[in-house]
């Protein structure tokens, strides 16, 4: 994106979402979160409806670690793309990180198509973070989503 080459550099969960389509939320949202040479970071933003269980994300959830801040090794690896949905077109516009320290000027990639997760891994996920770990939904103000 921008000329740039990103390398994606972590994975990280929120329940229940923290951006909308067509203000529709759901129960689950991913962040690929990468970062180019010159420091820019772009995050790829995966939206998960209520569906069939996700094989994928099942094993990532048998590896959780069992309590908040708790680090475990990962025995089993996942590819990242196996985590997108096939259709791979997206909202693209500038926002900021969605925790601490809030950064601006990140790049986002929301993609347009969802994921499926369980009710139940949904339940597994939120029961782990004790509840809801989202920022609640931004107002767009000024910025512009792109098609």
């Amino acid at each position: 994106a921008g000329g740039r080459t990103y390398e994606l550099k972590q994975i990280h969960f929120h329940a229940p979402s923290e951006h909308q389509i067509g203000g529709k939320s759901f129960p689950l949202e991913a962040h690929f979160v990468h970062a180019a040479t010159d420091g820019q970071l772009a995050v790829v933003a995966v939206l998960y409806e209520t569906g069939e269980e996700n094989s994928d994300l099942k094993k990532l959830w048998r590896q959780m670690p069992a309590k908040v801040g708790q680090e475990e090794g990962m025995a089993a690896q996942v590819r990242a793309e196996k985590l997108l949905p096939e259709n791979r077109d997206y909202y693209r516009l500038s926002g900021s990180l969605t925790t601490p320290p809030c950064t601006e000027g990140v790049l986002w990639l929301i993609l347009k198509n969802q994921g499926a997760v369980s009710e139940e891994q949904a339940r597994q996920f939120s029961e782990l973070m004790s509840g809801s770990n989202n920022r609640p939904v931004q107002p767009l103000n000024a910025r512009a989503v792109l098609q």
